[in-house]
């Protein structure tokens, strides 16, 4: 490992510890030169996952650009970041799971669904109405009826319960 202030290669680890839920190694070094301290990560490589858009179009699954969908579907509803970082952990962790390489952009958009179903009811519409392109009222309709129907889940019971 290269030092960043004298570029001498030999260095010696402090410290490792686990980092971003176990999927990576934080590593404190120290340079066996000039004693500068600085920190590496360490993380598997993972094989990118192609996106095929409703266009035909492809690109590169970008976590943030999911992350962000999530953000705005989740204004003012209470969620945390780090619960929604959750959320894109999990589905990115299911896509890397697959044997094919390529996702639609409509299943990555019902695996989000279905993981805002079990948080957020306001936040499953918010975002169903933009994934779904909501043309009106009735498409609105038709989805609160839907999860109406659903059955509830577990920690939904409670909460219910509870509260």
């Amino acid at each position: 490992m290269q030092c960043p202030s004298c570029q001498h290669t030999d260095s010696r680890v402090l410290e490792s510890r686990a980092a971003d839920s176990g999927r990576s190694v934080r590593r404190r070094r120290e340079c066996l030169n000039c004693e500068f301290r600085f920190t590496t990560y360490e993380r598997v490589e993972t094989v990118p996952v192609t996106v095929v858009k409703r266009n035909g179009s492809r690109e590169t699954f970008s976590r943030s650009k999911l992350l962000h969908g999530l953000l705005r579907a989740c204004e003012k509803t209470g969620l945390e970041p780090a619960r929604l970082e959750g959320v894109v952990d999990e589905i990115e962790l299911q896509l890397q799971g697959r044997s094919g390489r390529e996702v639609s952009s409509n299943e990555i958009g019902e695996l989000v669904l279905q993981q805002l179903s079990e948080i957020s009811e306001v936040a499953y519409v918010r975002f169903a109405s933009v994934y779904r392109q909501f043309q009106g009222i009735s498409d609105f309709v038709a989805t609160l009826e839907g999860l109406s129907r659903r059955p509830r889940s577990r920690a939904a019971k409670l909460a219910a319960a509870v509260g």
